[in-house]
């Protein structure tokens, strides 16, 4: 019985510990970025003959010499969609231009592009984590053979830019083909209007340190707190047929001076590719800066030109990104500065297409499930009722330390058990 009693408690303490440590975030790097945990190391080659294997579904690190091209192995098959995001991580601190950043793009073993893209730092000059993909849709005319790509890498840099090597993490995934014949039309009109933002009462949320870390938000308005430099990660789940908008507000600050892309706002769909990004200049008055509106999410809107409306072409968790320039604090102080998020999601869920097969990673396109909580007074909450996953984390995080605190009691009480013998025990019992 009592060895019973011990197996019990011990298993009671190790489920517990194992619960509250469950959503510790991911230790972040001196950067100041959060890497995905158990990412691989992999070297990038200075060519293709050395090339080192990417598997979708993995993350892996990497780094970027000054003035570095990078190659990555990447076999694939003829009839899923792939995307390779790159995301290069820059040491806080380092002098950068605004045009500094990262090409990237995913070649046939002839040297051809299927795709390109290129992300930099803009008009902030600072510092901060950006994110480039490399591509192959099946439904264009390069690229369609099952065949080994190589992923090319390429830092952008000015002359006078910082020369240390820059941090990357690497997140390829794939996308099956459709079990069945879908438009090839991107949707018609769409309300590109640029909506009322929620009026809810702030409520407070920081941000993740990266992708892997990104903290989950429903509609509502967001308060957090960043320093100059801090970049702060969240994730966003919108469903077919969902249409999210997202605005943020600088505080005010005393201080004088001029900053452009003092505040950075990011929108990158479930893939990590970049769908709109905005920026404000700031000069110590409250600011706010939107992003462009784009259409609600559908599998036929990656037929669209337009970059904005081409990234939202699946459903999942969008990654709404804030960056603050580290050139802030020359003019206006260390802060930290309060910044409002404000997400809106609009339109009617609906059940996606079918594919013929699954994602690597599972379940990329699919969004994160959960009950948001009840409202602040005063304001509308979520769709109709606030944020779905606000009351499963505090429920997870209430419910992880009192688990943890019962585990520790129960481990007392035997031990005090131990101490005094079972005799002692039953006649404390008797009345």
């Amino acid at each position: 019985m009592r060895r019973g009693l011990r197996k019990a408690v011990r298993g009671l303490c190790a489920g517990a510990v194992v619960w509250a440590l469950a959503g510790t975030p991911a230790v972040a790097a001196p950067d100041g970025y959060a890497f995905t945990p158990g990412a691989q190391n992999l070297a990038g080659s200075p060519d293709t003959a050395g090339a080192r294997t990417l598997v979708p579904g993995h993350t892996y690190r990497s780094s970027l010499p000054a003035h570095g091209r990078l190659y990555y192995r990447l076999p694939l098959t003829a009839t899923a969609n792939a995307y390779v995001p790159v995301t290069a991580v820059p040491p806080r601190g380092a002098t950068v231009a605004a045009t500094d950043g990262i090409r990237v793009s995913l070649q046939d073993a002839d040297g051809n592009p299927c795709f390109y893209s290129s992300a930099s730092f803009g008009a902030g000059l600072s510092p901060r984590p950006v994110t480039a993909v490399g591509q192959r849709d099946t439904g264009k005319s390069l690229c369609q053979s099952a065949a080994v790509y190589y992923l090319l890498v390429e830092r952008l840099d000015a002359k006078n830019s910082d020369p240390g090597r820059w941090d990357l993490e690497l997140a390829p995934a794939t996308e099956p083909g459709l079990a069945a014949t879908a438009p090839t039309t991107p949707p018609g009109a769409w309300n590109s209007a640029t909506p009322q933002p929620p009026g809810d009462a702030p409520r407070e949320r920081k941000g993740g340190e990266g992708f892997s870390s990104a903290r989950l938000l429903g509609q509502g308005v967001w308060l957090t707190r960043l320093a100059p430099g801090d970049t702060a990660f969240y994730r966003v789940p919108v469903d077919w047929g969902r249409q999210v908008h997202a605005g943020a507000e600088l505080s005010a600050a005393t201080g004088h001076g001029y900053v452009g892309g003092a505040l950075t706002l990011s929108l990158l769909n479930p893939a990590r590719a970049p769908v709109e990004d905005a920026a404000l200049g700031y000069t110590g008055t409250r600011r706010a800066v939107s992003l462009a509106p784009v259409p609600p999410v559908e599998y036929a809107n990656r037929y669209a030109v337009p970059s904005g409306e081409n990234g939202v072409r699946f459903a999942g968790d969008y990654y709404v990104v804030l960056h603050l320039s580290e050139r802030l604090a020359d003019s206006f102080g260390t802060g930290p500065f309060g910044v409002t998020l404000r997400v809106r999601l609009d339109g009617t869920a609906h059940a996606g297409p079918k594919y013929r097969g699954r994602t690597e990673p599972t379940d990329l396109f699919s969004v994160s499930k959960g009950d948001w909580g009840p409202a602040p007074s005063g304001g509308t909450g979520g769709t109709g009722g606030g944020d779905p996953t606000m009351r499963v984390l505090a429920y997870g995080g209430l419910g992880g330390g009192t688990a943890l605190l019962l585990g520790l009691g129960a481990w007392t009480l035997l031990a005090r058990r131990s101490q005094v013998g079972p005799g002692a025990w039953s006649q404390r019992r008797q009345p």
